[in-house]
């Protein structure tokens, strides 16, 4: 039953990241925006959720290492393996303004989390800790990043023809219910592959803290990947690079802030190690972007590579 519920998780996974792809693309061209604004927003937001279920539950619990690891765990993810798998399916495509601003601002808040974490080292305190203040101040980061996208929606469709576009309402209402239908079996499906796979490599002997460190992370990652690759297959490069760079911008940000919010946040010196790997993933990602305005294949199977040999590492530490 459990291998069948598996399949069954994975099978919603890939069906609901083709209907919500679609969905998602067809209301950018009615809305006149971007694909690259929905990916960093309705694409972005929808495809975190499970990191946002896993790590207010952590916080409401009082249990900080799996709040914080999920979301520097998750971010590095993206960053490397998913960005480089979808570059290998399809080379990606990134607009100046993503080169300039969006990939920037997901490097300051890799950064602005380090400062945060380092009480230690910057005001000699007993432990690192996020606290409520600083989580208030994540979230405030957070409105001054949707402000940008709101202003970019505004621009973005004051610079494109002003003939309003003609939509059937009955056309309204389906993409709508294609892109919720479509998050909901991304999420239900994303729920059904971690819990089973959970249940399946415990079976076979693996411990809490590798399952922890290893499904757990990725598991609450597949929406991205899946939604990523299914983009990158569908040529819709930009709602792909957003969903990556907006999920980890949201993941900071608002996941963190809130978990912090919710109950200050204790932080394991560990964490250190996977911070500046975070960081240093993001500025190898502005990097990149800049060589010929893409991420070609090479480039992706290199970041793709990075996150191998950094599971290798973790699975050795712990």
């Amino acid at each position: 039953m459990t291998y069948l519920l598996l399949l069954v998780g994975f099978g919603l996974l890939i069906k609901g990241a083709d209907y919500f792809v679609d969905g998602a693309s067809k209301i950018a061209q009615f809305l006149r925006v971007s694909p690259m604004l929905i990916g960093l927003t309705i694409v972005a937001f929808g495809t975190s959720a499970p990191e946002a279920s896993v790590s207010f539950i952590a916080a409401f619990e009082g249990n900080s290492d799996v709040a914080i690891g999920n979301v520097v765990g998750s971010n590095i993810f993206n960053a490397t393996f998913i960005l480089g798998v979808t570059a290998v399916v399809f080379p990606l495509a990134v607009q100046n303004d993503t080169i300039r601003k969006e990939i920037p601002f997901a490097l300051l808040a890799a950064v602005a989390l380090l400062f945060l974490i380092s009480d230690v080292q910057l005001q000699y305190a007993d432990i690192n800790l996020i606290t409520r203040t600083e989580g208030i101040i994540l979230l405030l980061f957070f409105a001054v990043f949707l402000y940008y996208v709101f202003e970019m929606a505004r621009n973005n469709r004051s610079q494109v023809d002003e003939n309003p576009v003609v939509t059937e309402k009955k056309t309204w209402v389906k993409n709508i219910l294609l892109t919720i239908g479509g998050l909901a079996g991304i999420v239900f499906g994303g729920s059904l592959v971690v819990e089973n796979s959970i249940e399946i490599a415990l079976a076979l002997g693996m411990s809490e803290t590798l399952v922890g460190l290893t499904i757990v992370a990725v598991g609450t990652s597949l929406p991205e990947l899946v939604t990523s690759i299914t983009a990158a297959l569908k040529k819709q490069t930009e709602i792909a690079i957003g969903n990556i760079v907006g999920s980890n911008i949201f993941n900071i940000f608002f996941i963190l802030g809130a978990s912090a919010t919710i109950h200050p946040l204790a932080v394991d010196p560990k964490i250190f190690q996977d911070m500046w790997l975070m960081i240093i993933v993001s500025i190898l990602l502005l990097f990149l972007s800049r060589t010929h305005f893409k991420i070609s294949k090479k480039e992706g199977g290199f970041l793709a590579i990075i996150y191998i040999v950094y599971l290798a590492y973790i699975i050795f530490r712990n």
